[in-house]
């Protein structure tokens, strides 16, 4: 298989995990000890992809000090920003601009809010084997209603895409990660609103070009809500999907230089702890994320959620599927739990009342 490029769509301004988003996009949240785009470049460097374009559009300039030039990673690394958002098939076809692939040559397109651990070498040379337009990593789940399915023939070709229904005729859908074929891409129409999802496939089916779907079970999660990012840094701590980018050995938990975790603190669940956090005595936590600087005070205890870089949760304080944002200070003896989300800066005094909305 030829050296691969690719394109990293990561122009999202991620609304649905704010207030995490609120000062980084979300592909650079803290993930496993490294920000989530990490786990995707070492993968993709791993699968033989050489170049990677960026598609950036919100807080863009954020991504090249964060990555650099991509040497770090064996990568070439450009990013293309995109003034004005242009859907999927506009950000592809933007980026594309960068590409040096020829007209026949394969290119891989990513999302950037995916963590996955299907065989993208083996969706390449599926996509080359058969001389595809595109091919579609498609993945099975339980329960398809709440996603458009997408239905294949006996021979892997993808004959619809539909939309949400309470009767799905399958249970793959589109799981985000496409070969295109380059002279596809440059059939987009430039500098146009397009949406892969809707105008691009669709239409390529209509015109009968081979539309071809990867189909498999491996893990994959869309990390687009606070309870889908925590679970996705929990499964690369405890090691039930590989990243090439961990910062170290899977277990209970993983600890970053500087953190200072109490031998009588109880850390497991796969929760990731930050650079320089405090984790005090008789605190517990389990199955989060710790962002740097934070502070788990004597006593406290965090399930299953996010506590921000700097913030503070006091002690006594129970903290169970939130997010606590940045610089925040939840007061002693708080109960935080069901979806709640904390705002940066927010300070809630001691004993305040319990909550389960935003604040």
């Amino acid at each position: 298989m030829p050296d691969l490029e690719a394109i990293l769509l990561v122009g999202g301004q991620g609304t649905r995990l704010r207030p995490l988003t609120l000062g980084t996009p979300k592909p650079l949240l803290p993930t496993a000890g490294v920000p989530f785009l990490a786990h995707q470049l070492a993968r993709a460097r791993s699968f033989g992809v050489r170049r990677i374009v960026f598609a950036t559009s919100y807080k863009a300039s954020m991504f090249e000090p964060a990555f650099g030039d991509g040497s770090a990673f064996g990568l070439s690394l450009e990013y293309i920003t995109e003034e004005t958002p242009l859907g999927t098939g506009g950000a592809i076809r933007n980026a594309a601009e960068a590409l040096t692939a020829g007209p026949s040559d394969p290119v891989l397109i990513l999302n950037g809010d995916i963590l996955s651990g299907h065989d993208i070498g083996d969706q390449v040379r599926t996509h080359l084997a058969r001389h595809a337009a595109v091919t579609l990593h498609l993945t099975e789940v339980d329960d398809p209603s709440r996603f458009g399915c997408v239905p294949t023939d006996e021979t892997g070709r993808v004959t619809a895409f539909l939309e949400k229904t309470p009767n799905p005729v399958t249970n793959r859908i589109n799981a985000g990660c496409y070969v295109f074929t380059r002279s596809v891409i440059d059939s987009i129409p430039r500098d146009e609103i397009v949406s892969v999802e809707r105008e691009t496939f669709p239409g390529l089916i209509e015109a009968g070009e081979l539309v071809l779907g990867y189909a498999d079970r491996t893990y994959w999660l869309d990390v687009g809500t606070p309870a889908a990012f925590v679970r996705g840094s929990r499964d690369l701590v405890l090691g039930r999907v590989a990243s090439p980018a961990l910062p170290g050995p899977t277990g209970e938990f993983l600890a970053l230089e500087g953190a200072q975790v109490s031998p009588e603190a109880k850390v497991q669940g796969g929760t990731a702890v930050g650079a320089r956090v405090v984790v005090e005595a008789g605190a517990t936590v389990v199955g989060s994320v710790l962002s740097d600087d934070c502070v788990i005070e004597a006593g406290a205890s965090v399930t299953d959620s996010v506590v921000g870089r700097g913030a503070r949760v006091c002690a006594g304080t129970v903290v169970c599927d939130a997010v606590i944002g940045d610089g925040a200070i939840v007061g002693p003896g708080n109960e935080l739990q069901n979806g709640v989300r904390i705002w940066p800066g927010v300070e809630l005094p001691e004993r305040a009342l319990r909550y389960s909305s935003d604040v």
